[in-house]
Order: C-alpha cells, then sequence, then structure tokens
C-alpha cells in the first residue's frame, strides 16, 4: 500500500495449528474454532508460548487474539513472549509443555515435539498465504536488480517450482500448497 513493492504474486500456501501438551489441560478437541481454542487456553490459564518477533506468525497470532474478544493477553502470567523465530519458540513450548501457534511446516520440520502434539487445525482463519513481492525500484532506487527480480519470480511461479512446491513433504506430509496464477 505504501509503494514499497511494484505487485503481489501469491506463491504457495500452507496452515498455521495449536500445538499443546498431549494430556491437553485447555480441551482444544472440543473447539469448534482458532479463536474458541484461544478462548479456552486463556480460560484454563495454562502457558501460551508466542514468538513475539513481530513475524508473520506472531502478527496471526495477534489477530487471532483480538478476534476472541478477551481484551490483551499479552500481560498475563501465562502468556510468554519469548521474541525469537519459530524454532526457538517450539523449544521453548516443548520445554514448558505449553500451547504455541505454528505454521504445519515448522511444526512438522521440528523434532524436538517431547510431549507435544497437534491439537487444533482445520480453521479457515488459520490459511497462511505466502507470496512475492519485488522491491520498487522507483522508491528504493537503482541498487535494485529489476531483471533478477523478474527471474525469480518467474522460477517461482513455473511448472519446476510447482512440482517442487507440491511434492515436498515430511513424514508423508505435504508442507506447501502451489496457487499461483
Amino acid at each position: 500500500a505504501a509503494g514499497h513493492s511494484t505487485h503481489r504474486r501469491e506463491i504457495m500456501y500452507n496452515d498455521f495449528v495449536i500445538i499443546g501438551p498431549r494430556d491437553d489441560p485447555a480441551e482444544l478437541e472440543w473447539a469448534q474454532s482458532a479463536t474458541e481454542a484461544l478462548t479456552k487456553i486463556a480460560a484454563a490459564g495454562v502457558a501460551f508460548v508466542s514468538r513475539g518477533d513481530d513475524s508473520g506468525t506472531h502478527k496471526k497470532e495477534i489477530r487471532l487474539w483480538q478476534q476472541t474478544g478477551l481484551g490483551m493477553v499479552y500481560n498475563r502470567s501465562w502468556y510468554l513472549s519469548v521474541g525469537a523465530g519459530m524454532g526457538a519458540a517450539l523449544n521453548t513450548a516443548s520445554g514448558l509443555d505449553a500451547y504455541i501457534l505454528s505454521d504445519r511446516a515448522s511444526w512438522l520440520n521440528f523434532r524436538n515435539k517431547g510431549n507435544l502434539k497437534l491439537l487444533f487445525s482445520g480453521d479457515s482463519l488459520l490459511f497462511n498465504q505466502y507470496a512475492y513481492l519485488p522491491v520498487n525500484p522507483e522508491v528504493h532506487g537503482d541498487y535494485i536488480k529489476s531483471s533478477a527480480a523478474k527471474a525469480v519470480e518467474n522460477w517461482l511461479t513455473s511448472d519446476r517450482a510447482k512440482k517442487l512446491i507440491n511434492g515436498h513433504q515430511v513424514d508423508g506430509q505435504q508442507l506447501f500448497y502451489f496457487n499461483a496464477k
């Protein structure tokens, strides 16, 4: 919107999932939506780990908490902001038997699961789109290599990229779904 990119091109998607302790003290198995799952976590007052790093995952989490209508949860004793990437946040959640929002690909690739498991998924609010946004040379100067940026975009939207993206699996589960047009 501010003109820092010339355009946005959707490339692929996956989804976010809510991970938590196997014994599920917040009883997410009965939740009908992502916001209900978060409301159950808050009501149970059980540990929730946030990336707290201003990433896309963190921003999605903030929007979901806002949609619960619970107000500011960020200063509650059970809400733990780690200010780190997904791997470090998942390690913290694993060490504390805490709940956490993760993208599915990171969760499937994560090997230190400990007592954690995927407890909630499937809500359309958890859709996670990945897009390509080339930097606008009119805004950011001559050092922008527009022809190289176009070559990257062409490759990301090619049949070869589609095959690689759709074919990438961990433990028999597809991580991403190509949707470039």
